[in-house]
């Protein structure tokens, strides 16, 4: 196993050198606690203060006037130190990646088990239609989806978390007050109001800019169990937050698509050099159960037994002789789609049901 992993950090060196020009090499942390006063969070990056998360006059200045085209976005980021989201996510929390973050909204949903899906910003409508169905299942399922906010995949997955009421988390490229891009700010709006947050490495005014994007790539997996490339070209940005999450041991997965798209080129160039392969959202669940569970099989602690009037129970009867599609199991009961993909999201947690490559349902024995 670490012959394996040792393999395909190697081979993703080419990638990660193609995006690592702005000197974003994950800084070694120092037994001093001078991170307590400032921040950096990576080497190249300018300093931020951070004592009791003031912020300068100028950023108010800067919120002030985006305030102005931006009404929605009206709250003053927090900052949150490295020892606070080191706190929050427990176990799980890769210190060599973080160092601080300016926060808007809530970072409650970082305590539970998290899962970056990225792609393409020019994806095609299947690539969003894939991310929005893994966000919304995982969402269901009480599993946080981390995005970057940007167009595309990102929008897809932040939408399909929000689809079923779940809380996601976007990460930005700039400060809050350069918002970028600008026609995802009621989409930010909407993460806030659903319990979600917005976060970014860096100070309000700060503009987005092509080496941030990177670093930006660096803090998706830092927080996340795992990362889901959707869509992505060969040089694809996502790759970049593919690499980040393979130097953390962090699972990597990839969605196959076609093999004469070019948008999907980068996805089956990180199988070819062993990402786990992402068929479906069950992939997505045996990839963080076999981080819960190392010693052994990937597994997750039985939902049963459901009462036997509970939707779970029937949508089990219903699947005993044959696969099933979602729209066929709706078309057979009264209850939403949303609850549908819940109670088929905890009947796949139990083991009990799992999802076919063509998008079907099926009993797991």
């Amino acid at each position: 196993m670490v012959i394996c992993c040792a393999s395909f950090i190697t081979r993703f060196a080419l990638h990660f050198t193609q995006y690592a020009s702005a000197a974003i090499d994950p800084p070694s942390l120092s037994d001093d606690t001078s991170c307590l006063s400032g921040w950096r969070l990576f080497p190249g990056s300018r300093d931020i203060p951070s004592t009791q998360a003031r912020i300068p006059e100028e950023h108010h200045l800067a919120r002030q006037a985006a305030q102005r085209e931006y009404p929605g976005m009206d709250s003053i980021p927090s900052f949150v130190s490295a020892e606070q989201i080191w706190a929050l996510r427990g176990e799980r929390a890769r210190p060599a990646r973080l160092r601080g973050l300016y926060v808007s909204g809530n970072l409650d949903a970082l305590a539970g088990p998290t899962v970056a899906i990225v792609g393409s910003r020019a994806a095609s409508e299947q690539g969003c239609r894939i991310a929005w169905r893994f966000a919304a299942a995982l969402g269901q399922a009480g599993i946080c989806v981390i995005s970057g906010l940007a167009l595309g995949i990102d929008s897809a997955a932040h939408r399909g978390s929000l689809s079923v009421g779940a809380a996601t988390v976007g990460i930005l490229g700039g400060g809050h007050e350069r918002f970028f891009p600008k026609r995802n700010v009621p989409l930010a709006e909407s993460m806030l109001a659903k319990g979600g947050a917005v976060l970014s490495p860096f100070a309000p005014d700060e503009p987005a800019m092509p080496s941030r994007f990177l670093q930006r790539n660096g803090v998706i997996a830092a927080l996340s169990d795992a990362v889901v490339v959707v869509e992505a070209a060969a040089r694809s940005g996502a790759l970049n937050t593919a690499a980040w999450a393979a130097s953390a041991n962090v699972p990597v997965l990839a969605v196959p698509g076609d093999i004469d798209r070019p948008k999907v080129a980068g996805c089956h160039a990180l199988i070819r050099d062993g990402a786990t392969l992402a068929r479906n959202v069950e992939d997505i669940l045996e990839a963080i159960g076999a981080l819960r569970h190392p010693r052994g099989k990937a597994s997750v602690q039985p939902c049963l037994p459901f009462p036997p009037d509970s939707l779970p129970a029937q949508l089990t009867l219903a699947l005993a002789d044959e696969p099933q599609y979602l729209e066929e199991l709706a078309a057979q009961h009264t209850a939403s789609t949303a609850d549908i993909l819940s109670a088929l999201a905890r009947l796949s947690l139990a083991g009990i049901v799992r999802e076919r490559d063509d998008g079907a349902y099926l009993l797991s024995n």
